[in-house]
């Protein structure tokens, strides 16, 4: 009992020092990338800001993670090469940020990260699946796909990092499950490093949501991308819980959702997946005329659900002892609903007000060419 609450003490002391270290830093931060020019200018249709935005965030969160990391972690076993990895990454994305980088030098970097946890054993060794119990993996299948997992999240939150505020509220949401799963599955280490990831989120939003003070750029999308995948592998998939597979597939859901999509497109239309487009989910907001505070209040909302379903997963108790339980299962089956339903609520909103917009631009042109024909008669 004495252990957990020190555990659940660490973590809420991670957190705060997180939120505190960035709060304090983020301006500093800022003012020090509009002096080296490492600034963010608008006019691209890709993106959304209308004036000059310096995008250095990346080091404000990168110090939020690291202090409190080294203060509160065991740096032993696995998340010394996690928070190695988690360096190489930020470095790999200030160099962007700095210099721009070629794709396949982007990716070459994030290749390096990826490898430094892998080889202090970080790797998805185990999958658990409802009904299917645990399989173990064969050890390069294991390391296959734990590559690609954490290059993929990398990708992700980097391509979801488009809008004022909508990365940091998203990964600040999944720091916070991962790091209330971790505690419940007995991982205090994953879960101290998810309340740090999620403090440092937090305290970044205070400068990055609508309208943005500063951005985090590439190397504070590719630390959290690559930390939050890092910490999902150590702290949920190599457990032996029953939903471990879900529970970071709810979680990031939304950057998942999000890269899907851009990426069917950039296929669809036979356009390099390395090629920036307009394509994002952020982007079809703005077109259907979201202001982008409320479309960043719209993506938290689904993310808060997304995580809510993750959470019942765990502690739902529908299945036990290899027996289903008739009213836990109908209260997990009513949140798998909601969050189901606020999903195609959301491509309701994307889709149909999209359709709406663009017959009455239709019917507008239309009204206009027959004003030109009956003057020119």
């Amino acid at each position: 009992m004495l252990d957990t609450f020190r555990d659940h003490l660490d973590v809420l002391w991670g957190f705060l020092t997180a939120l505190g270290i960035v709060l304090i830093l983020t301006p500093a931060v800022g003012r020090v990338a509009r002096v080296l020019g490492v600034v963010d200018q608008p006019g691209e249709r890709r993106r959304m800001h209308l004036r000059a935005v310096p995008r250095l965030g990346g080091l404000g969160i990168f110090l939020g993670i690291f202090v409190p990391a080294l203060a509160f972690l065991d740096l032993d076993g696995p998340y010394r090469g996690i928070l190695l990895g988690a360096a190489v990454a930020m470095t790999v994305g200030m160099v962007d940020d700095f210099r721009g980088l070629t794709w396949w030098g982007k990716l070459g970097g994030q290749a390096t990260a990826a490898v430094i946890p892998i080889s202090f054993d970080v790797t998805i060794d185990r999958f658990s699946f409802p009904l299917l119990g645990v399989h173990e993996l064969p050890g390069p299948v294991a390391v296959v796909l734990t590559f690609v997992w954490i290059i993929a999240m990398m990708n992700m939150v980097n391509l979801l990092d488009g809008m004022d505020g909508l990365a940091a509220g998203i990964c600040g949401l999944a720091g916070l499950t991962f790091a209330v799963l971790a505690l419940s599955l007995r991982e205090p280490a994953a879960a101290l490093l998810s309340a740090i990831v999620a403090g440092a989120c937090l305290g970044f939003l205070r400068h990055n949501f609508y309208p943005a003070r500063i951005f985090m750029g590439d190397s504070g999308s590719l630390l959290l991308g690559f930390t939050l995948a890092a910490v999902a592998v150590e702290g949920a998939l190599k457990t032996a819980a029953t939903v471990a597979l879900f529970f970071p597939l709810l979680v990031l859901a939304i950057p998942i959702l999000d890269t899907s999509f851009v990426v069917a497109k950039r296929l669809k239309y036979g356009r390099p997946l390395h090629e920036p487009t307009p394509w994002h989910l952020y982007h079809r907001f703005r077109d259907i005329g979201f202001s982008q505070s409320r479309a960043a209040l719209y993506f938290y909302a689904w993310g808060a659900v997304l995580a809510g379903a993750a959470l019942a997963t765990r502690f739902v108790p529908f299945r036990e002892g290899a027996e289903w339980h008739l009213w836990p299962t109908v209260l997990a089956s009513v949140i798998a609903f909601v969050a189901v339903a606020t999903s195609v609520y959301m491509v309701i909103v994307l889709e149909i007000l999209k359709l709406r917009r663009l017959r009455a631009w239709v019917e507008q042109r239309r009204t206009v060419d027959e004003e030109r024909e009956l003057k020119s008669a």
